[in-house]
């Protein structure tokens, strides 16, 4: 335990932890954000490979038949 000698050292402690807990907040907010993103650039890699492969597909059946 901190023992403090005078008002202005706990103000300044107390003013140091919350800007610590205000930095730790915006870096958590910036990991979900970066994680979102990767999610949704991820999501619409699988839609464009999934649309491709049907193209595909559907193109190589479209051969057969003929």
């Amino acid at each position: 335990m901190k023992n403090y000698q005078s008002f202005h050292d706990i103000e300044q402690d107390l003013k140091r932890l919350k800007l610590e807990r205000h930095i730790a907040l915006e870096e958590m907010k910036l990991s979900k954000n970066k994680l979102k993103d990767n999610f949704y650039q991820n999501s619409w890699l699988n839609l464009a490979i999934g649309v491709a492969g049907k193209y595909g597909f559907y193109v190589l059946l479209k051969r057969f038949i003929k």
